[in-house]
């Protein structure tokens, strides 16, 4: 920015880089309830890709019945794939993974849950019927080649539930790395995280052998903790980041989730502490305001709205 803002002030004690996994184009429009079009959504990945970010989650193949929103994947997957970043789709079973791998996806996620309660909302089964589901669409997925994320949700605390063990969540977030699970995106589902918490549970992580290198952090902003609760998890060690361009997201099974941490409200921290993302910001914002335009509403970024000059 020609105000040379953020002033740059580097800590050496955080990483020189971090990756941001955006995930503004599947978590972050899954749940608006007015269908997108698929050439909006499609403008959209390809607009993220110009801005800089080189991990873009492009969609999900659940069934339609589920999540309506994204029952174009097979049309708009095809759009983006020849863009030059990697595009990690969401596939919940063997069946999602068969639909991806037919379109030439090369990174695949599966969602798993912490607490039973949320295992049951989301997937219809416990936690560990969820692992068993999850397992042979991992394997496949692994001999295929392809990179595998896990995410798992309600790690900090759940609706129904409340708080949420640590050893609980170690237990999970260890079947999900025994299975093969390249990256861990432990999620902050309602937004309940502090930073304390936060750093707990990374280090009885990396107490049970899970290394921080596959740990990734996805937080959400309801009490407007997800920056903090990411620097926590930077001082820890973690070089990967769930971010949503524009704060967009919630949850469709949580009523009580929030937007995703923003994507530029995390750049803006990021470039302050002097840490490489390899994200424009400007560019990044730039297409917040025209997704925010889309619509119809304008973006629950702090950082979009000051440099938009719409606050």
């Amino acid at each position: 920015m020609s105000t040379g803002l953020p002033m740059t002030v580097p800590d050496p004690s955080l990483p020189a880089r971090v990756r941001i996994h955006e995930v503004g184009a599947r978590d972050g429009l899954q749940n608006e309830k007015t269908a997108v079009p698929t050439g909006v959504k499609a403008e959209f990945v390809r607009r993220l890709a110009a801005a800089g970010l080189t991990t873009i989650e492009a969609t999900s193949f659940v069934h339609p019945k589920w999540v309506p929103q994204l029952a174009d994947a097979e049309e708009l997957f095809p759009l983006v794939r020849d863009l030059p970043v990697r595009l990690p789709v969401l596939v919940p079973n063997e069946r999602g993974l068969d639909r991806a791998l037919a379109l030439g996806a090369r990174e695949v996620a599966v969602f798993a849950s912490a607490t039973e309660s949320f295992a049951k909302a989301n997937l219809n089964r416990t936690v560990d019927e969820a692992l068993a589901m999850f397992e042979p669409t991992v394997t496949r997925a692994i001999e295929a080649g392809l990179k595998v994320r896990g995410y798992l949700s309600m790690c900090f605390g759940d609706p129904w539930e409340g708080a949420v063990p640590v050893e609980q969540v170690v237990r999970v977030t260890k079947a999900l790395a025994d299975m093969g699970c390249d990256e861990l995106s432990l999620g902050d589902t309602i937004g309940v995280a502090t930073p304390g918490h936060v750093q707990a549970l990374l280090t009885a992580l990396t107490g049970a052998g899970v290394p921080v290198s596959r740990v990734a952090v996805h937080f959400h902003d309801t009490y407007g903790q997800a920056l903090s609760n990411t620097l926590a998890a930077l001082r820890h060690g973690v070089t990967t980041v769930d971010a949503s361009a524009g704060g967009l997201g919630g949850c469709p099974y949580a009523k009580s989730a929030t937007g995703n941490l923003a994507t530029e409200d995390l750049v803006w921290m990021l470039d302050g502490l002097g840490i490489e993302t390899g994200v424009d910001l400007a560019a990044l914002t730039a297409t917040s305001v025209w997704m925010a335009e889309q619509l119809g509403r304008p973006s629950p970024s702090r950082t979009v709205r000051a440099l938009s000059h719409k606050e």
